[in-house]
């Protein structure tokens, strides 16, 4: 496939675009970067969900496009690049020698990137036009007008494919960035005809990007919140041209909003499920203010598929629902089109938080990693579940997922404060004739989660082994009991919590978390006997009443 193929194609028969002298309106970028990142891109590294990469200038005489072709590193890490979203990282630092690398970079991309196919597919692209004219003042403003003009010709190209590429094949947030920029270089180059194009596809893209309860389609907290940040955009964006916005669009940000409130574990930041990583607690409040959602978050969502248990100081969240649907991969340059792309093998998976403090966690992610190292974080063993013959709950895919749950329940039972979770998915269905079903149960005042983990077989069928996996947040000290029939567990504040189970070997293992800055930790496993169809276990506070045996609560009769 040649270079002006594929992703080329939405810039196929099109007349070069009129380029202004100015930008009839320019925009500010709403969010605060992160000046580590800025000082790291100084140095010539560009760091994208904790895969970092080289990325500077090249000297005069390279005229090649090493830093910004596929040699120079993964999709996700690539597309990051060309997507411009680093300037307000450079920005965050506010000096004259930022300004000056963000010109230098943009320059080199002009010169040796630009003609990258990934650089112009419709997602990458739009992010590029958001990026350039919401740090204009930045980058271009008093900038030398030869690079003005060429930054003025490429936007307004960028802008026409994008428009004009809609709507887009992508199920996932891709397509929600590709609207928000079209949107946003429709105003500033005052474009009428793109404008109506793109107000038009608005309504359906809403439908197709949220559920009813809020949830993004992804099934990511990390792309909740990138999500609620492209609708306040967009709102934004009409707002400040005086264009009505559509009472879907309110509707749709204030249930999103809801959604990712509940996705927040004590200390204010995110939980990590499908490709997410924490961010910052001062990111997720400055979204939900932005936002301006109204009401109390929900302890669940049906549709999405998450259930948030929570007593007094303790917070578990759940992922129990099915993963989100798969469409392939754009041929041109391999973007992943589903709303699985970042989907991790991690159905009934939980993480847990005493106030501030996280306690179980999941081993977060790495999307914009190689991909064995990306595909060791999505697998069922990085996450805090049971775990069937060393098998994945689903495939993993490149594009996302192949075989995977079809059926995912939970039924829910609230009563006095406490707590019932009864889920099953069929994940290892076709592989092993098994259903994984667990049983969680959490005590009104917080001190006490009992579960069960069991396998559902055919009376005549073998018994696979398996193992259940508690990874720990690496504040968290472990240290296994003298009869190895447990672990006890020191928070950073000294509380202690002590993990019991029974029908196991009970072992203290090496782990990795990637929820921000990448480190080693610890996990518990819990290996099943030879074969055992069922394996109880308890976590306690220190101190809590507890039973001998660890054996869950029956909720009540309804």
């Amino acid at each position: 496939m040649g270079l002006f193929d594929g992703t080329r194609r939405f810039f196929s028969g099109i007349k070069p675009a009129r380029a202004p002298e100015a930008l009839a309106r320019s925009f500010r970028d709403l969010w605060p970067g992160d000046a580590a990142r800025g000082v790291a891109l100084l140095r010539g590294e560009f760091e994208v969900a904790g895969t970092t990469l080289a990325l500077e200038p090249a000297p005069e005489h390279i005229t090649g496009p090493a830093g910004w072709d596929a040699p120079s590193g993964p999709i996700t890490w690539r597309a990051a690049a060309h997507g411009f979203a680093w300037l307000r990282d450079l920005r965050a630092l506010g000096n004259d020698a930022t300004r000056l690398r963000a010109r230098d970079l943009t320059e080199d991309w002009l010169l040796r990137g630009c003609l990258e196919e990934l650089a112009m597919a419709p997602q990458v692209a739009a992010a590029r036009i958001s990026a350039w004219l919401g740090h204009w003042d930045f980058l271009a403003a008093t900038a030398e007008d030869g690079f003005r003009k060429r930054l003025l010709v490429r936007l307004a190209q960028d802008a026409r494919g994008v428009v004009l590429s809609l709507p887009t094949e992508a199920a996932h947030r891709g397509a929600l960035v590709t609207l928000k920029g079209a949107l946003a270089g429709a105003i500033a180059l005052e474009e009428e005809g793109w404008l109506t194009r793109v107000t038009r596809c608005l309504p359906d893209e809403l439908t197709r990007q949220f559920n009813a309860d809020g949830g993004h389609v992804e099934r990511s907290p990390q792309q909740q919140l990138l999500a609620c940040q492209d609708l306040i955009e967009i709102r934004n964006l009409l707002h400040g041209a005086g264009i009505s916005v559509p009472n879907q669009l309110g509707a749709a940000l204030d249930r999103a909003g809801l959604a990712l409130s509940m996705f927040r574990h004590g200390d204010g930041a995110l939980a990590l499920f499908n490709g997410s990583q924490e961010e910052t607690a001062a990111l997720v409040d400055l979204v939900l203010t932005q936002g301006q959602s109204r009401g109390r978050a929900p302890t669940f969502l049906t549709e999405t598929g998450f259930q948030r248990m929570q007593a007094h100081k303790s917070v578990v969240l759940v992922d129990c629902g099915p993963p989100p649907a798969g469409r392939g991969s754009d041929i041109a340059n391999n973007l992943p089109l589903g709303a699985d792309r970042f989907a991790h093998a991690g159905t009934l998976s939980f993480e847990m938080s005493v106030g501030r403090e996280r306690l179980i966690v999941n081993c977060g992610a790495a999307p914009a990693g190689e991909g064995e190292w990306r595909d060791a974080l999505r697998s069922t063993a990085a996450h805090s579940t049971l775990v069937l013959a060393d098998t994945n709950s689903s495939e993993l895919k490149d594009e996302g997922l192949g075989r995977r749950p079809d059926r995912v329940v939970a039924d829910r039972v609230e009563h006095n404060g406490q707590l019932w979770l009864d889920m099953t998915h069929d994940g290892w269905k076709k592989p092993f004739a098994a259903t994984h079903r667990r049983r969680l149960y959490l005590s009104d005042t917080g001190d006490r989660l009992i579960g069960e983990d069991l396998l559902e077989l055919p009376e005549d069928a073998e018994v696979p082994p398996f193992t259940v996996r508690f990874h720990l947040h690496p504040d968290v000290t472990a240290s296994l009991q003298q009869d190895e029939s447990g672990v006890l567990l020191r928070l950073r504040s000294g509380q202690g919590w002590r993990l019991r189970a029974q029908n196991c070997q009970v072992e203290l293992e090496e782990s990795i978390y990637l929820g921000a800055a990448p480190c080693n930790t610890s996990q518990i496993a819990l290996h099943a006997g030879a074969g055992a169809t069922a394996l109880q276990w308890a976590l306690t506070k220190i101190g809590a009443p507890e039973d001998e045996v660890p054996e869950a609560e029956a909720p009540p009769e309804e």
